[in-house]
């Protein structure tokens, strides 16, 4: 005799073959660049913290492959296809090629120059493909660059500075020195960590440029011991996009102080080591499919398939137009792993989540740090809340 519990089980399975046999296959398109600085050989090699680690494409794919049986029963499959441009002027063809595949959803995994021209490439180029952002932090691309069909699972600048200070201010580290580099990128995020510092009342003591140069005239703005002479600050706050300055700051600081930012205790999407809400079999099951441990890049593509994955669930008959605008409301919830449930924000297109504060070997904290408070939903702490919001487009 076939247990009650068995048998329900092998008849939801009968109906997702049989509903497997004539489901719609919907494309998952990962747009990348060959030539991407992100990738260089010494890029990967050095493995700087919050830097990606490899393609983001391993952890759409192992997405698709969790995710299988729950789609099929909806009556879709789902199928992950790579594309590559050669280089930013490459992309036009590049989008041609996805257009042509009708892929209905675009992961974009690119860095932000190659973010602005696809997104100058407008719809035309486009069509009604709903976009995901897997691992650009720029904050321009949820303010005045932001797009109607664009969504973004990767944390912004301002989520992840916000996230550091609310960890620096729940410790009464108070008072920190910052260290930034020339990059445009470094600019961008400086801004965004004094942006945090005075929403939760950390004082900078000093902001001073670091440059690597072998000039002999700008050596002391290499000068570790030099540059970190206050001894008035709790912390040294480093904010370096390219990642090779910061590296050399824990314990080569004049004063006994932590590091933090680009190094030391980093704001991070995702760590391997993250020993709750199931990470530790997440992190496995990357591990396997793609041999190297999964970096916040790769979580942001694996969510950004798992909210494909919500909404044809939820809504099985929903256009890709309507699928958008659930998203963009709001009303679709995505388990990522993190601890509560996720969801997008309609002013930006941002995905709501905790910020892991972590250092090389494991997880110090989860932000929002406990006690801060939000009149609606406290991941809103974390970010560019709807009042402050420049971007203008909906769906």
């Amino acid at each position: 005799m076939v247990h009650k519990s068995w048998a329900a089980w092998l008849t939801l399975a009968l109906l997702g073959i049989g509903k497997l046999a004539g489901a719609a296959t919907l494309t998952i398109a990962v747009l990348g660049l060959e030539i991407d600085p992100r990738y260089q050989a010494r890029q990967l090699e050095h493995n700087y913290p919050g830097h990606p680690a490899g393609r983001t494409i391993d952890a759409a794919r192992l997405a698709v492959d969790e995710s299988d049986m729950e789609v099929s029963a909806a009556g879709h499959k789902l199928l992950v296809k790579p594309f590559l441009a050669a280089d930013v002027n490459d992309l036009p063809k590049a989008l041609a090629q996805v257009r042509a595949a009708k892929a209905q959803y675009l992961l974009l995994d690119l860095p932000l120059p190659a973010m602005q021209a696809v997104l100058a490439a407008g719809p035309a180029a486009l069509g009604s493909a709903i976009l995901f952002n897997v691992g650009a932090s720029a904050d321009s691309l949820r303010a005045s660059a932001c797009a109607a069909n664009l969504l973004h699972t990767y944390p912004s600048q301002a989520m992840l500075s916000d996230a550091l200070v609310q960890y620096l201010a729940a410790r009464s580290w108070n008072q920190s020195l910052v260290l930034y580099g020339p990059s445009a990128q470094d600019q961008a995020d400086l801004a965004a960590f004094q942006r945090a510092a005075k929403r939760y009342g950390l004082k900078l003591l000093a902001t001073t440029p670091f440059k690597l140069s072998t000039d002999p005239r700008e050596r002391e703005m290499s000068n570790v011991r030099l540059l970190t002479n206050d001894k008035r600050y709790d912390t040294v706050a480093v904010i370096d996009g390219d990642g090779e300055f910061a590296r050399s700051l824990p314990y080569a600081i004049q004063w006994p102080r932590p590091v933090v930012g680009a190094n030391g205790l980093v704001a991070l999407a995702w760590h391997a080591q993250w020993q709750l809400n199931g990470g530790p079999q997440l992190s496995r099951r990357f591990v396997h499919a793609a041999h190297r441990p999964m970096d916040g890049q790769d979580w942001a593509a694996w969510v950004a398939v798992k909210a494909v994955v919500a909404v044809l669930t939820d809504h099985p008959q929903a256009t890709p137009v309507e699928q958008l605008r659930l998203l963009r409301s709001g009303q679709v919830f995505i388990d990522g792993f993190k601890g509560p449930r996720l969801s997008f924000r309609p002013w930006d297109g941002q995905l709501r989540q905790p910020v892991f504060l972590a250092h090389a070997d494991g997880v110090v904290a989860e932000a929002p740090m406990e006690g801060v408070i939000h009149p609606t939903e406290v991941l809103d702490t974390l970010g560019v809340d709807e009042k402050e919001s420049t971007c203008k487009a909906r769906p």
